[in-house]
Formats: structure tokens, sequence, C-alpha cells
């Protein structure tokens, strides 16, 4: 069997198709891989390995390889942290956002746009957040920040937005 486009797909379900008809004709056409084999496919497209990508994450390595393994599922911000630290294109990025039924980034969003701009600049997780802070929007809490100063830098925003 053939693979479909989304576009001849969706016209076929605004037919008058039984849904079991158009699930068992256009198996082919369905995204078979699994999160951690999507993973494994752009790691290596990417030539960056699991290590490279959890330490560009900035994520607990611990939390890193759950993830990357499947035994641990992604929030959306995670994934979109996992997505910079393994230098996903923003093709790549959009497809694991659907992976996990996310929204995909959003250009009319001022986040989504700087966290965009930035993976589409190839900008690293630091580079990003910098973004954020100085446009004062939500960033991503570095693991290796001592309590104290995440609780002052969390202050520090709030301030911003008052």
């Amino acid at each position: 069997m053939k693979r479909k486009s989304t576009d001849e797909l969706n016209k076929i379900l605004k037919s008058n198709i039984p849904i079991s008809q158009y699930l068992k004709e256009n198996t082919a056409s369905f995204h078979k891989l699994t999160l951690p084999e999507t993973f494994e496919i752009i790691l290596k497209e990417n030539r960056i390995s699991k290590a490279q990508a959890v330490k560009g994450s900035n994520l607990e390595r611990t939390n890193g390889y759950q993830i990357l393994s499947g035994k641990r599922n992604p929030t959306r911000d995670i994934l979109l942290r996992m997505c910079i630290g393994m230098k996903a294109s923003s093709e790549q990025t959009r497809i694991l956002l659907l992976k996990i039924k996310a929204a995909p980034l959003y250009s009319k969003d001022k986040r989504d746009s700087v966290i965009l701009f930035g993976i589409l600049h190839h900008m690293n997780l630091q580079e990003i957040n910098e973004l954020l802070y100085q446009n004062q929007l939500l960033f991503w809490e570095n693991k290796m920040l001592h309590s104290q100063t995440v609780g002052a830098a969390v202050f520090c925003y709030f301030r911003l937005m008052l």
C-alpha cells in the first residue's frame, strides 16, 4: 500500500466511508514509530549522542535518559528542552511535539516565538533562556542553580511582570 498525504486522508475522512474501512485501507499511512524510536532517528541524523542531548537540555541525567528510552513521558517544556539539546530542527521539533500530543510551536505566541527563533538560529538552551529572560517571558530553570538563586530568579521574574 502507498502512503497517502494528510490532505488525501482528510478528503477520504470527509467522504461517507465507514471509519472501519478507512482504518483498514489506510494503515500504511499512519505513524508507527514510538517516541524513543523517533529520538534515535533524530539523534542519528544530527550526529548527537544521548549524553550530549541530555547535557544540552540541562536536565538531570537520569530523567533525560528515562525520557529518551520511553520510561518517562516528557511535558511540552521538557520535550522542547530535549529538542534544543539534540539540536533538532523546527520540523523535527514539530514531529516530536506531535508524538506527545502537545501543541506545536506557535509563532503568534511570544514565548513560542522566542523558542522557535532560538531553534531556527541554532542557539543552545542557555542562549534561548537569556532571550526569554530579556523579553520578560517564563524561562527554564537551570538545574545547576542553588535553590535560593532559583527563588530569587523567580521573584525577580514576577517583579518584572508587575
